[in-house]
């Protein structure tokens, strides 16, 4: 007796998603292939991402973290409210996790880059800063610059300039200038200008 289709069934449709609810109560389920399948079910629907990355901070399983993390990077802009948080977190697996997620993200959407390099919070901007090795080096010089032009922290500085002497252009060496004045009586930092100014452009950034 020849198999009759379902509607909708025929070969090379897509899934219909699933329903609302049973995401919201697969992240909550005991059971890991549960919440493994629901957090891939939830990729791509930005309604999810603060469900996902609440989970996430609770979820023991590997590979139901990645299944988190790879559908909040489908998320946007959503998708970065939810991780960009976990960057914070005293779990080393969920920071890498959440900087490979982001990786991802900004890779994709270099606009992104901007607001995380303007968080609040002192270790996001510093983490942020490595996101910069992923874009084209004009686009990550621009973003890096304009941090250097605001940026109160030294460590912050250290971390944009460090990224610069890999991907900078030399359009960066008047914010490289400005940001060795105003931190001239930090030597590590000064030194680290220095020679990142000297790979750009040969130029030493003004001291006084």
């Amino acid at each position: 007796m020849p198999l009759v289709r379902k509607p909708g069934a025929a070969r090379g449709a897509a899934p219909a998603p699933a329903p609302e609810a049973d995401i919201v109560a697969g992240l909550e389920s005991s059971s890991e292939d549960e919440r493994w399948r629901a957090a891939r079910d939830a990729a791509g629907q930005t309604q999810h991402a603060d469900a996902l990355a609440a989970a996430l901070r609770v979820e023991p399983a590997i590979r139901v973290r990645e299944a988190m993390f790879t559908s909040l990077a489908r998320m946007g802009q959503a998708g970065v409210a939810g991780v960009a948080p976990l960057l914070r977190s005293d779990d080393a697996q969920l920071r890498a996790g959440a900087l490979d997620a982001l990786r991802l993200m900004v890779g994709n959407t270099p606009q992104l880059l901007p607001p995380l390099l303007a968080d609040a919070d002192v270790d996001v901007r510093i983490l942020s800063c490595e996101l910069g090795r992923m874009l084209p080096g004009d686009v990550a010089t621009a973003a890096l610059c304009e941090l250097l032009q605001r940026e109160q922290d030294p460590n912050v500085c250290a971390a944009a300039v460090d990224v610069l002497a890999e991907v900078g252009q030399a359009d960066a060496l008047p914010a490289l200038a400005a940001c060795a004045l105003r931190f001239r009586d930090i030597p590590f930092l000064a030194f680290a200008i220095q020679l990142t100014a000297e790979r750009l452009g040969g130029l030493q950034p003004p001291r006084g």
